[in-house]
């Protein structure tokens, strides 16, 4: 059973950064396209906001593109989502997961961007 545990959210002002990560407890991590995604307030859903393949190849939600960066650390089975100048709407919890899902979901990290 796959185990995610989340890192690093908080309270910051408008145009200021986090770092999250998430370690992984996935046998085969390396191979796994990995992914962070968020589920803002009062949504039903979650939604992609970045992804990075074994091969470090990665993709971003357009609303996140030239703000956010995925990487990941194979040897220590980490992602990490560096998150530079933050909105209001960037307020949400934070999932990390495999693409696709896994069926259990961590308690993801709270990230709230305010003035």
């Amino acid at each position: 059973q796959v185990q995610l545990v989340e890192s690093g959210g908080g309270l910051v002002h408008p145009g200021g950064s986090l770092r999250l990560s998430c370690v992984a407890s996935l046998n085969a991590f390396a191979s796994s396209l990995m992914a962070w995604y968020r589920q803002a307030p009062e949504k039903q859903r979650r939604e992609l906001v970045a992804s990075i393949s074994s091969y470090g190849t990665t993709t971003y939600a357009d609303s996140v593109k030239g703000r956010f960066t995925i990487s990941r650390d194979n040897p220590k089975k980490m992602v990490n989502l560096q998150m530079n100048n933050l909105k209001q709407e960037d307020t949400a919890v934070y999932y990390c997961n495999t693409i696709p899902t896994a069926a259990n979901w961590g308690q993801g990290t709270q990230v709230a961007v305010s003035s």
